[in-house]
């Protein structure tokens, strides 16, 4: 096991006029520490398409992470899948990427577009070997994994976007390529990457998609720890052990609610300052700072915009650059977790606010906890190894 780890993002546009998409993506994580990633595209579009690929991605991703080989996975999946009558292809393709143990990445692919790998910023080929089970041709590739490694999979509703009715032959995967080779070099999640891609190919399709489109990028990357306070203890007598903890784990600190900010600068012995400049056009409190804290800002009404942005990155993402170029807390608290965090440990205190009871306030303890509890789901969601501790 190394310090390596997947940041794993994907988006999917429909076909014009229909409510389901034909493609669909799976992550599943084994015991092992292995992650399995299967993107499936079901034949045509709509609900059909849905069921095909849905059950193709559920039937590889659960196989594999009971410990059956690749073999007889795709050998049972290649069986089941048949072959039209009228078009000679697949009811659904798909393609595995096998992040074992984040040392090395097994590529199956079969009739999706070829994934793209990304190193060093430079399109980078790698070996194919060709497989024939039940009669259908299958790569598969070995990889070793390297930092900033950036792999690109997608369906066959990328390549050859346009808004006319003939297929678009100035947009193939090695032009894909070459886009996604310039937007690596950002630093931008996986996420993102996959938004932008899939935005660009419906701008293609002049926003009326003829097919169902889906990218689905794996980005390689250092393990990076941070940890998050939220709300002062129930007992007070257990203030320094919350604090003593929250400050002995490596990477950066965030705290969140003016009580409990004022229980760390008093255990650091540091003064808590205002920030002096205030964003009057933000509905988020101002932020505050101590010396040796990365981030404080207000609690329960920071911590709430922070779950909305959480719930929309795992949707559509719409808020990206709302929550990305902001400076009020809550976006800089998106920015710390959502991009720079791979391990957080999240440290909930389970005081209750005298201030936040009584007169009709809407902020109570369990709005805290429900927030702590969704925006714990969205973080592991979003692929974030994850640790709550309660005080």
């Amino acid at each position: 096991m190394n310090d390596l780890c997947a940041d794993i993002g994907y988006k999917s546009i429909n076909h014009a006029g229909e409510e389901l998409c034909g493609d669909h993506v799976d992550v599943v994580d084994k015991e092992d520490g292995s992650t399995v990633i299967v993107l499936a595209d079901g034949l045509g579009s709509g609900v059909k398409a849905s069921i095909l690929s849905t059950l193709t991605s559920k039937i590889i991703s659960t196989m594999m992470a009971e410990g059956l080989s690749i073999e007889e996975c795709v050998s049972t999946i290649a069986s089941t899948l048949p072959v039209t009558s009228e078009h000679g292809v697949a009811y659904s393709t798909f393609t595995i990427v096998n992040l074992v143990r984040n040392h090395t990445a097994e590529l199956i692919q079969y009739d999706n577009p070829h994934v793209i790998l990304i190193r060093e910023g430079e399109v980078t080929d790698y070996p194919m070997t060709e497989l024939h089970i039940e009669g259908k041709t299958i790569y598969r590739s070995s990889i070793r994994l390297q930092e900033d490694d950036v792999f690109v999979a997608m369906s066959d509703g990328c390549p050859h976007a346009s808004a006319d009715v003939a297929y678009n032959n100035d947009w193939k995967r090695e032009d894909i390529a070459d886009f996604m080779a310039g937007m690596s070099l950002t630093g931008y999640t996986a996420k993102v990457l996959s938004t932008m891609l899939v935005d660009e190919c419906d701008k293609l399709y002049g926003y009326t998609p003829r097919d169902d489109a889906t990218a689905c990028v794996i980005r390689i990357r250092r393990r990076v720890p941070m940890s998050i306070l939220f709300g002062p203890p129930a007992d007070r007598d257990d203030s320094n052990k919350m604090m003593n903890l929250f400050f002995s784990k490596e990477g950066k600190h965030i705290i969140c609610g003016g009580t409990t900010a004022a229980i760390a600068a008093k255990y650091l012995r540091k003064p808590l300052k205002a920030k002096a400049e205030i964003d009057t056009q933000s509905d988020v409190p101002p932020t505050a700072e101590i010396e040796g804290v990365d981030l404080v800002t207000e609690g329960v009404v920071t911590m709430s915009k922070v779950l909305a942005y959480a719930r929309n990155y795992l949707q559509g993402n719409e808020s990206y650059e709302e929550w990305n170029y902001g400076h009020d807390g809550a976006s800089r608290i998106c920015q710390l977790l959502f991009e720079e965090a791979t391990d957080i440990n999240f440290y909930v205190g389970r005081a209750v606010n005298p201030a936040h009871q009584g007169a009709g306030l809407p902020i109570d303890f369990s709005i805290k906890m429900n927030i702590v509890e969704e925006l714990s789901n969205c973080l592991r969601s979003m692929g974030k190894r994850l640790k709550v501790s309660y005080f």
